[in-house]
C-alpha cells in the first residue's frame, strides 16, 4: 500500500472515530431521519454543481449504493445511535461489517485471503469483541440490533462500490445526497414528529455534529473510503477501518466521558495490532510482486 493511501486510511478512521461523537450529540437534539435528510440534502445541494455524467450502466450500482449505504445504513445508524447509551457500544457494533463484507467478498467477487491476513482480521474483530463485552449492552439491545442491521446495509455497499468502474469519489457523493436527501426527509415527515421545534430549539452543539456529519464523515471519510476500495481488494481495506471504533471509544470517553476500562485498554492494543499485522502482510505481497 502507497504511503500516500496508509495517511489515507489513518484520516478516514480518524473521521469516523470522531464522527460518533459528533452523531450522537445531534441525533441527541434532531430526529434520527430528520438529521439523516438534513445531512444528505446539504451534501448533495454541495456537490452537485460537480457532478459529471455517469456511465450508463453504472447508474443502477449507484442507485443501489445510494439505498445501502444511504437510505438504509445511516437510517438504522442513526436511529440506533438515538437508543444506546453509549457511543462505544455503537462505534462496536457498527464494525460487524468487517466479517459481513469479507464473507460478501469471498462469496461475491472471489477474493482470496491467505492465514496470515486471517489473523489479523481474527485478532482484530476479536479485539472488538473484547471491548464490547459488557453487560451493560442488554439494557438496549434494540439499539445495537440497529446499529448491526446498518453494518451488514454498509457491507453489501462495499461491494458493490469494489465492482463499480468510471464513477469519481464526488460523484458517487453527490448522487448520495440528492438521493438519500430527499428520501429521508420525506420518511421524516411520514414516521416523525416535533421536526419544526427540534430545528428551533437545536443549539450550536447540535449544528456542529450535523457539520461534522457532512464535511467530516462523508466528504473526507467516505470519499477517502470509495477511493481505497477502487484500489484494493475489499478484505485489505475493510479490515483496517477497525481503528475507527478505538477512536470512537478514546472520543467517547475524553469528550462525552464514557466509562475507560481495562477491557477497553486490552481491545484496543488487540485491534491495533490485528491492523498491523494486515497492514504489514500487504507490504510484503506487493514487495514480492514483479
Amino acid at each position: 500500500m502507497a504511503p500516500i493511501d496508509i495517511a489515507l486510511v489513518l484520516l478516514v478512521n480518524l473521521a469516523w472515530g470522531f464522527n460518533f461523537v459528533a452523531a450522537k450529540v445531534a441525533v441527541n437534539e434532531l430526529p434520527p431521519m430528520l438529521l439523516t435528510g438534513l445531512r444528505f440534502c446539504l451534501l448533495g445541494l454541495m456537490l452537485a454543481p460537480l457532478i459529471p455524467r455517469v456511465p450508463r450502466d453504472q447508474i443502477k450500482a449507484v442507485l443501489l449504493v445510494t439505498v445501502f449505504a444511504g437510505i438504509l445504513h445511516f437510517g438504522l445508524l442513526f436511529i440506533g445511535l438515538g437508543l444506546v447509551d453509549d457511543v462505544s457500544s455503537a462505534a462496536v457494533a457498527i464494525q460487524l461489517n468487517i466479517p459481513f463484507v469479507t464473507i460478501l467478498s469471498v462469496v461475491i467477487l472471489k477474493e482470496t485471503i491467505r492465514w496470515r491476513r486471517i489473523l489479523g482480521i481474527v485478532l482484530a474483530f476479536a479485539g472488538v469483541f473484547v471491548i464490547g463485552f459488557d453487560p451493560r449492552v442488554f439494557s438496549y439491545v434494540d439499539g445495537l440490533l440497529l446499529c448491526v442491521s446498518a453494518a451488514f446495509a454498509m457491507a453489501i455497499a462495499m461491494i458493490i462500490m469494489r465492482r463499480m468502474k468510471g464513477v469519481g469519489v464526488f460523484t458517487l457523493q453527490a448522487w448520495m445526497g440528492l438521493v438519500t436527501g430527499p428520501a429521508m426527509i420525506l420518511i421524516s415527515l411520514l414516521f416523525e414528529t416535533g421536526q419544526v421545534t427540534a430545528i428551533e430549539h437545536a443549539t450550536w452543539i447540535g449544528w456542529g455534529g450535523l457539520a461534522f456529519t457532512i464535511f467530516g464523515s462523508s466528504l473526507i471519510g467516505h470519499a477517502g473510503n470509495f477511493r481505497l476500495l477502487q484500489r484494493y481488494p475489499v478484505t485489505l481495506t475493510a479490515p483496517m477501518m477497525l481503528l475507527a471504533p478505538v477512536l470512537g471509544i478514546f472520543f467517547g470517553v475524553t469528550m462525552l466521558g464514557d466509562a475507560f476500562t481495562t477491557r477497553m485498554i486490552i481491545g484496543s492494543a488487540m485491534t491495533l495490532a490485528g491492523v498491523g499485522i494486515i497492514m504489514l502482510r500487504e507490504k510484503k505481497i506487493l514487495g514480492d510482486a514483479p
